[in-house]
């Protein structure tokens, strides 16, 4: 039987949501406001699931202490106070959507991870908008 923990992290960074290739008019035009060129901040909140079996020695699924520190390594460290277009090799040629952040997120994670662990990732751009990878 499967039980699932869950590690909650959060970070803030800057981005602006735009294509190189498309105009400054077709970028607001699709991005809105979301398209400054002088880059907008969010307080990203970052929901790590982690489900697997129970190991009998230990009564843990993980020790949260372990996923703690790959959260900081792999997305803390990295991305926390940082703008994410200009500071970050995932970004640099990737719009950073709320939507490309949890799978570049997802993927970090998810090397570091043991496969028998099945992983989710939810991320809060705002309080109302929130993504999920995968989703069922």
């Amino acid at each position: 039987m499967k039980v699932a923990v869950i590690r909650i992290e959060h970070f803030n960074a800057a981005h602006r949501l735009y294509r190189k290739d498309w105009s400054d008019e077709k970028n607001r035009e699709v991005f809105g406001l979301c398209s400054n060129p002088n880059y907008h901040g969010h307080n990203y909140y970052l929901e790590v699931k982690v489900s697997g079996e129970v190991d009998p020695e230990t009564g843990y699924v993980i020790d949260l202490k372990i996923l703690k520190d790959i959260i900081k390594e792999e997305v803390i460290n990295k991305f926390d106070h940082h703008n994410l277009n200009e500071d970050t090799e995932e970004f640099r040629n990737l719009n950073p959507t709320a939507e490309n952040i949890v799978m570049v997120i997802y993927d970090k994670i998810r090397k570091r991870m043991d496969k028998s662990y099945d992983i989710k990732i939810r991320l809060s751009e705002t309080e109302r908008n929130i993504v999920e990878y995968p989703c069922d």
